[in-house]
């Protein structure tokens, strides 16, 4: 029997310092499974492990694909799946964590199977929705897919481009393809033992957490260095990479916009924001799941 350990939870909560003393015990090797941890600009800002922590044991899917390379949950899956595979033919116990609780659904659960996009009509979406605002994209898609339209926020950009190359490239709309069974998760495997965790803290204590671990990586972790570095990458403010939790407030300092201490006010907030959907989200889907009170 195959085992896998899931480890899920809201920044700040204290995941990795738990994945790591868990590898340590199963002899295990860490599997990123945060949306933002996964891009490479972004150490500071998304709390990457540092090089001592992943000296301690193999680490994985951490600053794998470049900011402008966007990763879905079902892109993620197939990545993480034949990672896995390799752990488990090295012998070691694969440790899944992050904070993205659709990564541990395309994981556990599988995903409903939507047919290949032409390559073509993905690099039209693509290009096509980077040079359009995130509005006129999505009443592009509202004219052609009112359903999904109304599903999906205007300045969901992301989601915004694969409804659209989804309906133009399948002839269905992408609500047609969600609404099949999913498939291909670990859960119809019969041959793997899945341990599932989440971490629960109190949420005042969490909150705390966030503000302090922003200021950290102000004051400490080279944070406005790190955007500043982005910046001149001159990415679309569309891609997630660009959204990720303090990029926009820093942004705007750096363009004179803020001062320091409002960059840090609003970050924080933005980061307890974050933090409270997270929780939201486990909560709700994870009911079953062994719930680890630090």
């Amino acid at each position: 029997m195959k085992k896998i350990i899931l480890l899920a939870g809201p920044t700040a909560s204290g995941k990795s310092s738990t994945a790591l003393d868990w590898a340590d015990k199963f002899g295990g090797e860490i599997v990123n499974a945060d949306s933002m941890q996964v891009y490479r600009e972004l150490n500071q800002l998304t709390a990457r492990p540092s090089a001592v922590e992943e000296g301690r044991c193999p680490h994985h899917l951490y600053g794998t694909l470049a900011g402008d390379d966007p990763c879905s949950a079902e892109r993620w899956r197939d990545l993480a799946l034949p990672m896995i595979e390799d752990i488990w033919q090295r012998g070691a116990v694969p440790i899944v964590v992050g904070g993205t609780g659709l990564y541990f659904k395309s994981l556990t659960v599988g995903l409903s199977e939507v047919p290949e996009i032409d390559p073509a009509i993905r690099q039209d979406i693509r290009s096509t929705v980077t040079s359009e605002t995130a509005p006129e994209a999505h009443q592009r898609l509202q004219e052609i897919d009112p359903e999904m339209a109304a599903r999906l926020a205007p300045g969901d950009s992301q989601r915004v481009s694969r409804a659209l190359e989804v309906i133009l490239s399948t002839g269905k709309s992408l609500k047609y393809w969600q609404d099949i069974p999913p498939t291909g998760g670990l859960y119809d495997r019969d041959d793997v033992e899945i341990e599932r965790n989440v971490i629960t803290r109190d949420r005042v204590e969490l909150y705390a957490r966030c503000d302090l671990r922003f200021r950290m990586m102000i004051e400490e972790g080279g944070a406005i260095e790190e955007v500043r570095a982005l910046l001149t990458l001159n990415y679309p403010s569309s891609l997630p990479v660009m959204k990720s939790l303090g990029v926009p407030q820093i942004s705007r300092h750096l363009a004179g916009e803020i001062d320091l201490a409002e960059t840090i006010t609003l970050s924080q907030a933005a980061t307890r924001q974050f933090a409270k959907r997270q929780m939201t989200w486990f909560r709700n889907q994870c009911g079953d799941w062994t719930q680890i009170k630090l």
